[in-house]
């Protein structure tokens, strides 16, 4: 059996999930001396920007993936309750992964996805510790928390509610802008996330991809909510480097040439899409707003996140989607297409994200109430009577936002929530120290 102890992580499906634990996973390694092995759901083959990622690990990293599960007849419904039940599918393949690493390694404790909290009960079965890592920031998480006591008390949807919701710790929120499967209570998504609300409970601890800076209210507030678990702010954890080539010679290359704070950074996170509608009256607002940009976009979809289960790499045209002629006079202005020379670019399915901005949180309604409303670091478009967000609206924002008063407000907050960023990252940093503790609460169990 081998002496240094080893972690086990399971992400879920999706390469916004797999990114943070293959970063989580690196501090782990680099900076206090873990094993980790990298255990994958998976519901087909996986991806090439995945092999990419898993490839360009150190080798104190290992990864299993686990057999394929079916989703077959599931047309129609939301990616993430195929997340969801591509995990549930998974857990007796899984049992066979940490049965056998019990057997060869010292494992010190089984970290987890929130879409997969019912591995909890397969590492409480092998006396395993069980954790949980969310990728997202503490506001979703203490609403999560709060669902069930909301559920008792609100007979209506959460979106038809007059006044704003309180959650813990948080500003008050409208019941339209919470997480999407919170927005219609009947559903089968609702439902699982209400499930997750209630299994947080049975975990040993969550570390959350923030930093006490950024989401002190939040963290203490579940803390005192919760008590006996212990809540580990680790962030900002991101991505650091790119395996993509391409990307590093378009993207990066293009933006060094560009004056210092002169491109608006338009993107949805690794899975998030938008509709037809909305993709054309983006494409068309960035025109009318006048501004460089550099903007990352996939095939249009109804479904709000539908990426995260789609590999849009191979697209042979995966810009046939704009609007007619927007391509052809954008060049020199705004778009440069891979395969033509411009002042802009434009990039289809993915960009290297972590070089691009330092920080960033790319949650959508309710992300935008925490950034727009409470840290001021963002400035949040209006919806139409339609429900979307105009070009004349986009063009304003984005006035605004690069050029505008607005704008300027927003680059100071933003300043100073990077230098707050960095200090809980540096050597006795909040977020450093929050990762020094649970390794050694690891590393000085009885079996250590």
């Amino acid at each position: 059996m081998e002496q240094k102890p080893r972690i086990a992580i399971l992400p879920s499906p999706g390469m916004g999930h797999l990114i943070p634990f293959v970063e989580l996973a690196k501090l782990l390694v680099l900076h206090h001396d873990f094993h980790v092995t990298c255990i994958i759901p998976t519901f087909g083959p996986p991806s090439k920007a995945m092999k990419e990622v898993l490839e360009a690990l150190p080798t104190s990293i290992d990864h299993v993936f686990l057999p394929p599960v079916s989703l077959d007849n599931l047309e129609g419904v939301m990616p993430g309750s195929r997340i969801i039940l591509t995990m549930k599918r998974s857990l007796p393949s899984l049992l066979d992964v940490l049965k056998s690493l019990v057997a060869t390694a010292r494992l010190a404790a089984f970290v987890v996805d929130l879409f997969g909290t019912e591995a909890l009960d397969v590492a409480k079965e092998l006396n395993i510790s069980p954790y949980i890592f969310f990728p997202a920031n503490a506001m979703v998480l203490s609403l999560l928390l709060h669902l069930p006591k909301l559920d008792e008390t609100v007979s209506c949807e959460y979106r038809d509610l007059s006044e704003p919701l309180k959650v813990l710790g948080c500003i008050p929120i409208h019941g339209r802008d919470l997480i999407e499967p919170a927005q219609d209570r009947t559903s089968e998504y609702y439902k699982e996330i209400f499930r997750i609300g209630k299994q947080l409970r049975l975990t040993e601890g969550i570390m959350v991809n923030t930093f006490m800076e950024f989401e002190g209210s939040a963290i203490k507030a579940f803390e005192e909510e919760v008590g006996k678990i212990s809540l580990y702010p680790v962030g900002p954890i991101m991505q650091i480097g790119s395996s993509n080539q391409v990307d590093r010679s378009d993207c990066l290359r293009w933006l060094d040439n560009q004056p210092r704070e002169s491109v608006l950074f338009v993107c949805f996170g690794s899975g998030g899409t938008l509709s037809y509608n909305q993709m054309t009256e983006l494409t068309l607002g960035l025109e009318l707003g006048g501004q460089k940009f550099l903007s990352v976009v996939r095939s249009p979809n109804e479904s709000a996140n539908a990426g995260y289960l789609n590999d849009q790499s191979h697209d042979k045209s995966p810009l046939a989607f704009l609007p007619k002629g927007f391509v052809e006079r954008a060049k020199g202005q705004g778009l440069m297409v891979p395969w033509a020379k411009g002042q802009g670019l434009m990039v289809p399915s993915w960009a290297p994200q972590a070089q691009v901005l330092s920080h960033s949180s790319t949650e959508q309604k309710m992300n935008a109430v925490l950034l727009g409303e409470d840290l001021k670091v963002a400035l949040r478009p209006k919806a139409n009577e339609k429900g979307l967000v105009d070009r004349e609206e986009i063009a304003k924002v984005v006035k605004d936002l690069m050029v505008g008063e607005g704008g300027k407000k927003v680059h100071k907050h933003i300043k100073d929530l990077k230098i707050a960023a960095e200090k809980a990252l540096s050597v006795d940093g909040s977020s450093t120290r929050a990762l020094s503790a649970l390794a050694s609460q690891w590393k000085n169990q009885p079996s250590f």
